[in-house]
């Protein structure tokens, strides 16, 4: 398992188009492993939203938690947006970062 321990903004979708969920964390690998697993309790587990479908790395959390802030006043239209830009096919990135 490849460890990334970076700060980061990501986003988890229940599938392509689906319900998303934005989030900030140090540990993507870990916390990616907590929504997918049932262990985060909340919004992820109740809508199952597990996919990881993109993901921004910062040197500094003060920078990611700026950025999260910011996706999470956009319109769902840009977030999806922000998405294919990088992942038209809606892979589950996490599944790459974990080979």
């Amino acid at each position: 398992m490849t460890e990334i321990k970076r700060p980061c903004v990501y986003i988890l979708a229940s599938g392509r188009n689906g319900t998303l969920y934005v989030g900030v964390t140090s540990d993507v690998i870990r916390r990616v492993w907590e929504h997918q697993s049932g262990a985060a309790p909340g919004f992820t587990k109740t809508h199952g939203v597990h996919r990881l479908a993109c993901v921004e790395f910062y040197d500094r959390m003060e920078d990611a938690i700026v950025r999260e802030k910011r996706i999470k006043k956009w319109r769902r239209a840009w977030k999806l947006e922000l998405i294919e830009r990088d992942d038209p096919q809606w892979h589950d990135l996490y599944q790459e970062m974990v080979r």
